[in-house]
């Protein structure tokens, strides 16, 4: 009796599954009812009127939705290859032809199905978003916390981001010191030092340690709720796209009508009509399309590409614009040690020896750069001892019998102003100072190093798919957006770009041609949904 139970419950879950998903259940009961009418047919000189009555349900119900789309498309002026299906369609029902009906709804409604999945496959970039945020947010009351849903939340409410979480709201830190990485929201490749006063930005990631934050906007207020609006708004503004065998349709179809009626008018056989009807509608269309897209997906997906909108597979060929977000995208994403200014009296092998020897026993991605460095270079490292890493202080221990601190300059000339005729000349980007047994050993400069593949990617754009313009777009600051620029062979950047500014300047050259916007993060959303 339970299995019973189960095989009902199941029976009514698929059943309601495949008709929540029309073309799916459409494409399904045709082919059902094609096979049964061929076995009830099995042995009979003629069709029966049991086996036609079959086809007759299975056009009559699979045939009737998808005609009164068709109406509705052609009323508004939005009608392609399709339409001559469902001509065939009506004029087999007409003349009395199931057979011929039921084969054409099954592969309208097989292409339409195939062509969902590939939309569904491609994923929906607004609720991979959502399901970013937290749910809750926990917040401080006397010397405990109170979880709350995210739209509860109060301007001068105290919350608690715990270790690897999202940030519910922009706020300010009031308590705690540690890092957060913004990357997808602002385009800043390296995680962000956060202490009292910091500001901080919704959905934005902390690092491993607790901070308590005092909210300055509401949820829906926030930078991240901003940045989903923005998302919505290009995508209803999007311009509706035709897809490649629409647009063929639209040319096709009134020649293949043309000759189904001369054929009619000469034989004076209504059949006829129908025959060329049915031979004109354009099934490698209807079929090998969707099955192009979601074998072109399926790959994308393999070498870490999300297709958003399929279209863009066909619209692809047709632009001459492409626009580049940085991190992550023509970069790695994360810092990497790129220049040792070492004081004379010491080499930068052992220096860099003794600093990694030192921040193996920290998280910080600039201590993995510097370990990542260190072993490329075949350093051998040793255990440190009364090793200290305060907030905001930088990191100090004994590394044998050499005293080894890690800072940024501002707390080293903070400490030891003496030392300032020693430092080489500040750069606009990230660096750390090196002190060693209380002098100056090193300065160490980190960037987001372009990808490997990155140069010869953008040098073969232009000769080999006639791509007109390159840009480069990022959050980041100037000096690094344009050192990117010059490494991978783009000449036009913009930087400190918001992702409200990106979108605008999509849109500009949207209005101009076909544009394409290359990215990764949440900053660049809005401006890959408006390309």
């Amino acid at each position: 009796m339970p299995n019973r139970i189960t095989s009902v419950h199941w029976l009514k879950a698929t059943v309601k599954f495949l008709w929540g998903k029309k073309d799916v259940g459409i494409a399904l009961l045709a082919l059902i009812c094609i096979i049964l009418y061929l076995l009830l047919c099995l042995g009979a000189q003629q069709p029966t009127e049991g086996a036609e009555r079959v086809l007759w349900g299975a056009m009559l119900i699979g045939g009737a939705p998808l005609l009164i789309e068709l109406l509705i498309g052609v009323v508004r002026g939005q009608f392609g290859s399709d339409l001559l299906a469902g001509m065939s369609i009506a004029t087999a029902a007409a003349l009395n032809e199931p057979l011929a009906g039921t084969l054409v709804v099954l592969m309208l409604s097989g292409g339409a199905a195939l062509e969902s999945f590939a939309v569904k496959k491609a994923s929906s970039a607004l609720e991979a978003l959502a399901k970013r945020m937290p749910s809750v947010a926990h917040r401080k009351v006397d010397n405990s916390l109170v979880n709350i849903a995210i739209d509860k939340i109060a301007i001068g409410d105290l919350l608690v981001v715990l270790p690897h979480e999202c940030c519910p709201v922009d706020g300010v830190v009031v308590q705690g010191h540690g890092s957060m990485d913004e990357a997808y929201l602002t385009g800043e490749p390296f995680q962000i030092s956060k202490s009292v006063g910091s500001a901080v930005l919704s959905g934005a990631l902390n690092g491993n340690s607790a901070l308590t934050v005092q909210a300055v906007r509401l949820a829906q207020d926030s930078r991240y709720a901003r940045i989903m609006q923005v998302m919505q708004q290009s995508q209803q503004q999007r311009p509706q796209l035709r897809r490649l065998g629409d647009q063929l349709g639209m040319a096709y179809t009134p020649l293949a009508i043309a000759v189904a009626a001369a054929a009619w008018i000469y034989s004076g056989e209504a059949l006829r009509f129908l025959a060329v009807l049915v031979i004109a509608t354009p099934c490698p269309l209807l079929i090998a399309i969707p099955v192009a897209i979601i074998g072109s997906i399926s790959l994308s997906a393999k070498r870490g590409i999300i297709i958003r909108d399929p279209v863009v597979l066909e619209r692809i060929g047709t632009c001459k614009t492409m626009i580049f977000d940085k991190t992550g995208t023509l970069t790695y994403g994360k810092p990497s040690l790129v220049e040792q200014i070492v004081a004379p009296s010491l080499s930068s092998n052992e220096v860099l020896s003794l600093v990694a020897s030192l921040e193996q026993y920290s998280k910080h991605p600039l201590a993995t750069a510097v370990i990542q460095r260190a072993r490329a270079n075949g350093a051998v490292l040793i255990g440190a001892e009364s090793v200290q890493e305060r907030p905001g202080q930088g990191m100090s221990g004994k590394v044998g019998d050499r005293l080894v601190r890690v800072t940024s300059t501002k707390q080293l000339l903070a400490q030891q102003p003496d030392l300032l005729p020693l430092l080489p000349p500040a750069s606009t980007g990230l660096e750390c100072v090196v002190v060693i047994d209380h002098e100056y050993a090193a300065t160490y400069r980190f960037r987001d190093e372009p990808r490997e593949e990155s140069a010869s990617f953008i040098g073969h754009l232009s000769p080999k798919h006639g791509f007109e313009k390159l840009l480069l777009v990022s959050g980041d600051r100037h000096s690094e957006v344009a050192y990117l620029a010059s490494q991978v062979g783009i000449t036009q950047v913009y930087a400190g770009k918001s992702p409200e500014e990106k979108l605008q300047i999509v849109r500009e050259h949207t209005a101009h041609g076909g544009t394409v916007y290359v990215g990764d993060g949440i900053n660049a959303a809005p401006a890959m949904l408006a390309a």
